[in-house]
Parts: C-alpha cells; sequence; structure tokens
C-alpha cells in the first residue's frame, strides 16, 4: 500500500519524539493503563484524544524548531 506523502512528512519530521526513550516509555506506561479499561468504546476514544494531543503538540514543536532554525 503506497505510503501517503504527509505520512512520510509527520514521521521524519517528529523522528526527535519516536527516538525518545522517556516519551516512548510514558506513551507505552499510557497504552498499558488504558488496556485496563473495560469498555472499548471509551478505551478507544481515550487513546485517540490522546493522539490528537500528542499530534498537536508535535506540531507546535515543530513549528518553534522551525523558527530557531531561521534564526
Amino acid at each position: 500500500m503506497p505510503r501517503d506523502g504527509n505520512n512520510e512528512q509527520n514521521t521524519k519530521e517528529s523522528k526527535w519524539k519516536n527516538e525518545d526513550e522517556i516519551y516512548l516509555f510514558e506513551l507505552q506506561k499510557f497504552l498499558d493503563i488504558v488496556e485496563n479499561v473495560e469498555n472499548e468504546e471509551l478505551r478507544k476514544e481515550i487513546i485517540a484524544q490522546m493522539l490528537k494531543c500528542d499530534k498537536r503538540v508535535t506540531q507546535l514543536a515543530e513549528t518553534i524548531f522551525q523558527k530557531l532554525e531561521k534564526q
């Protein structure tokens, strides 16, 4: 299945985050905790909301990185 250009760009841009051991540890800890939520619909909503927050924080960080590179 071909990858969408935006997904490739997003993966490349967030590489700094995906290689951070503390971030990965905390993400795994979150997923382990959420796994204990018995209501599947609620579990999916919690994960989806966390991913939205994570995406926005990543976008903000990338914007800051870009501004710093231009200085």
